[in-house]
């Protein structure tokens, strides 16, 4: 893939060329929004790069965002990069202790502090004597305010450019597996990755087709970070949403009414599930299958879901049940799976109408290279590849075989015509007694397919057989103090290990399914910040138990 234009080119000629075009749409409380023009936009970045610059940062200084979605996040990371240097965004739910971690791992030299819930727990994070600045939104400081700054600052004149090899963020990954490491990401590779991803869109979405996405998922990753901040800068006629709040979260969809809406799997499985708390899924099932009240009822569904407008919807970060897809496609949303990594920019695989079988990935992306190792590990080339660990070499070298393909870590398989299915972690496969690996993620397709779960995980490392952990769908989970309610749920339970069961090797096989005593969430700390289940956790909090359920010999437990 051929690139001649950085994102800095792209953002520069949208505010010559459109300049009143609304770029961003920011709630401001109380279903207030202030929409931003893209000279808006390009005015206040060019002062706070004045501002930057102003201080006496070496070129290239880290630049650190601590803030959940919104248009300052955006405009700040321009100013960042216009001013010569590199963004460092942490997630906006780390605690402090991962604040600090990060801020001092990157070196950075200063911090904005933005919209986020979680301040005064993460405000000892922040190394005492660094410079920070509060954006707009942002809980109460005695910060100097973005605001003011603007207000005194002359804009940064002329065409302010980057090299493609200069460091344009470092994205610190999730931690599902341990420390953040810090992903080194130049202005080739994301403006690459970026154009493509813009062409992608607007290909699917057709010429002329209004381009409406709500941001929503942390622009600290690298999805969000391509696919809408990335896209929409190199697109220039891409509406970005905010979201508010959690609680607003569906008022906020139904404003923006987008025509692009990627979101998680673990979403996904809860809004199914919130369909199904107010419709019966046979009910529903028996709904769709009529003529003509079918369409009905599924537009019906769609609007009360804020996604009747949706021309594309994707899913990525983990693996989404194939049922899952099949029901939304039944309902008339065009669902489609993807496949790619912090390290790749997010630009690796994703499906469409023509390559969409669910329980694949689709096929790669324009200038993406694939094979498998002989192990069946995925070995991916990407445009978007970064361009290393920071201040890791041993562990970037580690990560590349020597033609220069990046070591996925996940295992695969690939069909002729391309399409490519992912089937689990090489570093998630473990053995139970009877010798063999199992590879949980595709049981836990199957277990989480089942309108009564919401997440699970397989585990069983040195026993007998392997098990099952399972959280229940919301909606359940205060009825089951009830004991009929738990009565149903423990039968249903149990139908569902046999279903399972029936579909796997017998070296696969589950013992038992157990139902979590609480959800798993961000708060303590069984997902990741991108809601990946952090595995190792789950089974350390559970460690003292496990005997104590394969001794009771019960096929479904409670914790």
């Amino acid at each position: 893939m051929s690139q001649t234009r950085l994102i800095l080119d792209y953002v520069l000629e949208h505010a010559e060329q459109t300049p009143d075009r609304v770029y961003l749409t920011q709630p401001v409380g109380g279903g207030q929004v202030v929409d931003v023009t893209w000279a808006q936009v390009l005015d206040q970045a060019r002062r706070m790069a004045a501002h930057l610059q102003g201080r006496g940062f070496e070129p290239g200084s880290r630049i650190a965002i601590l803030s959940k979605n919104c248009a300052h996040f955006i405009i700040a990371e321009l100013a960042i990069w216009m001013a010569g240097h590199t963004t460092v965004a942490i997630f906006p739910t780390e605690t402090a202790d991962t604040v600090r971690y990060v801020l001092e791992h990157s070196g950075a030299s200063l911090l904005f502090v933005g919209k986020l819930d979680l301040w005064p727990q993460q405000a000892p994070g922040v190394p005492a004597g660094l410079p920070c600045i509060a954006l707009p939104l942002a809980p109460r400081t005695d910060f100097e305010t973005w605001d003011a700054i603007v207000a005194r600052t002359a804009p940064l004149q002329g065409h302010p450019q980057r090299a493609p090899e200069d460091l344009a963020m470092l994205i610190y990954t999730s931690g599902s597996t341990g420390q953040p490491k810090g992903v080194m990401v130049n202005f080739g590779a994301f403006s690459r990755a970026a154009s493509g991803v813009a062409k992608y869109i607007r290909k699917r979405l057709g010429e002329g087709t209004e381009s409406r996405i709500l941001s929503y998922l942390p622009l600290a990753h690298s999805m969000d970070r391509t696919w809408t901040e990335g896209a929409s800068m190199v697109e220039g006629d891409t509406r970005v949403f905010f979201a508010e709040s959690l609680d607003t979260f569906l008022q906020d969809l139904r404003r923006a009414r987008p025509t692009l809406f990627g979101s998680v799997p673990r979403l996904w499985l809860k809004f199914q599930q919130g369909v199904f708390a107010k419709m019966p899924p046979a009910k529903l099932d028996r709904l769709l299958g009529i003529p003509i009240l079918g369409r009905i009822v599924a537009r019906k569904v769609l609007k009360g879901l804020g996604l009747d407008a949706v021309i594309l919807a994707g899913s990525g970060s983990a693996p989404l049940p194939a049922e899952l897809i099949r029901w939304y496609r039944r309902l008339g949303l065009r669902l489609f799976e993807g496949y790619g990594m912090t390290e790749d920019n997010s630009y690796s695989h994703f499906s469409d109408d023509r390559c969409g079988e669910p329980g694949y990935v689709g096929v790669p992306l324009p200038g993406v290279e694939v094979k498998l190792s002989d192990a069946g590990e995925v070995l991916i080339k990407s445009p978007g590849q970064f361009s290393g660990y920071y201040r890791q070499p041993e562990l970037t070298a580690a990560s590349f075989i020597d033609d220069g393909f990046f070591r996925t870590g996940d295992l695969g398989e690939r069909r002729a015509d391309g399409m490519l299915k992912i089937t689990g972690r090489a570093k998630e496969l473990f053995k139970t007694a009877k010798g063999k690996y199992v590879a949980p993620a595709p049981i836990e397709n199957r277990i989480n397919a089942h309108p009564m779960v919401e997440q699970s995980i397989v585990s069983g490392v040195g026993q007998v057989a392997a098990y099952a952990i399972v959280v229940l769908a919301e909606h359940l989970r205060p009825r089951v103090g009830d004991a009929t309610v738990r009565a149903q749920v423990h039968g249903e339970l149990e139908r569902l290990l046999d279903s399972v069961n029936q579909a796997a090797a017998d070296y696969e096989r589950l013992r038992m399914i157990v139902v979590a005593r609480e959800p798993w969430s961000i708060e303590n700390g069984c997902l990741t910040p991108t809601m990946k289940i952090r595995r190792t956790r789950i089974e350390a909090v559970v460690a003292p138990q496990v005997e104590r359920w394969y001794d009771d010999g019960q096929r479904v437990q409670w914790t």
